[in-house]
């Protein structure tokens, strides 16, 4: 069953095209142990009839280049029942709900049947809410429909500036179980979890890997495409991406407007496709944490090198990974106007190469400052 999977898991990431080094397998092995909690996490919460809300990406379980700005939770649902989610908007600057017809965990992408925002619900004064899914139709504001065969309620709280914004709380309920106790736990209820485990575990190492050769590595190499609608469903973000491949003499400058959207971010990932260590290095910046030039853009400088800048991207001392930039809660289609220009350009030639280059300037002193920040807010975050 879940060793089984484990094994066999393993095989399948360590044969990936890009493991060359110790880190690379050192990572791997990392990026494996993730996605063992993950699936054991979802098999324990599987039942739609008694759903929960688990975690399926953060600190230590990374999967599908997961957004260091977003709080995911994912509860099981069935299609013909009713569930009501109670809650607290909080203060993040996105509130996304999505039901999915399966999971990442299949041979296929899951189909996205349903997705809205925080602004498509009655909120109280106090922030409160209460909306229900189930298989009614026309059911009055608040109530969101439920296809056959809806599998998947993903939440998803997105943060653009640490320090001050805070998620709210979610609660996730079958209407007609409220009250009722649980079912005992059985032999055959255990088995059929750990073999969930191991199936989710095995789909996850291949699916994800897959993805990326559809939606990345076709991009020419240090460029990242148009803003698009990005895949999967999320009718209110936009996505920009790409992969970089840089020298230890290189940097690459990445220029994008300020939207003034709600949430605007950028992020490197790794090979795996996973966020990098967010917490105690500078992997990503929205756009409430990023130097905005005079002319209204945002210039990332991604390099091995330290440059000294407020907007350098550490690759942590990766000469490959992946580019995202994401637009959320948008109120109009974005071009290619919204979207970012790359440039590689020589390390030693960034002062002449870069707009606005001394006013990005920071001391030693002020980066140590600005990584304990990024310290003390995930920290905080992760228990709100």
């Amino acid at each position: 069953m879940l060793t089984e999977a484990i094994r066999e898991a393993e095989q399948v990431l360590l044969a990936a095209p890009h493991v060359r080094t110790e880190r690379d397998v050192a990572e791997g092995l990392d990026y494996l142990a993730g996605l063992v909690r993950v699936a054991l996490a979802s098999a324990w919460a599987s039942d739609p009839a008694d759903p929960h809300f688990a975690r399926p990406s953060a600190q230590w379980t990374k999967m599908g280049l997961d957004n260091p700005d977003t709080l995911y939770f994912a509860a099981q649902i069935s299609g013909d029942a009713e569930y009501v989610v109670t809650g607290t908007r909080g203060s993040s600057a996105d509130l996304v709900f999505q039901v999915l017809a399966g999971s990442h965990a299949g041979n296929t992408a899951p189909a996205s049947h349903l997705a809205f925002d925080d602004r498509d619900f009655p909120i109280a004064d106090d922030g409160s809410f209460e909306i229900r899914f189930g298989p009614r139709e026309d059911a009055g504001p608040g109530y969101f429909t439920l296809s056959p065969d809806a599998q998947r309620l993903l939440v998803r709280q997105t943060f653009s500036d640490w320090t001050t914004e805070r998620g709210g709380t979610l609660r996730v309920q079958r209407a007609d179980r409220i009250g009722a106790p649980g079912s005992p736990l059985t032999l055959d209820t255990v088995e059929t979890r750990y073999a969930r485990a191991g199936r989710t575990l095995l789909g996850y190492a291949r699916t994800f890997l897959e993805f990326v050769e559809r939606f990345y590595l076709d991009q020419p190499v240090n460029t990242m495409y148009d803003p698009k609608l990005t895949p999967g469903g999320l009718a209110s973000q936009y996505s920009s991406a790409g992969h970089f491949d840089l020298a230890d003499d290189q940097a690459l400058i990445v220029t994008v407007p300020a939207s003034g959207m709600p949430y605007q971010g950028m992020q490197l990932g790794t090979k795996w496709y996973v966020s990098l260590d967010y917490v105690n290095h500078q992997t990503s910046l929205t756009a409430d944490q990023a130097h905005v030039d005079p002319d209204g853009r945002i210039r990332f400088v991604v390099s091995r090198q330290d440059p000294g800048l407020a907007n350098w991207l550490e690759t942590t001392g990766l000469t490959e990974g992946y580019l995202q930039i994401r637009w959320q809660r948008v109120d109009r289609p974005l071009t290619a106007e919204d979207g970012p220009t790359t440039e590689v350009v020589p390390y030693a030639e960034l002062a002449q190469r870069l707009p606005f280059h001394d006013q990005q300037r920071v001391t030693p002193a002020q980066w140590a400052r600005r990584i304990a920040a990024r310290q003390a807010a995930v920290g905080d975050r992760m228990m709100s």
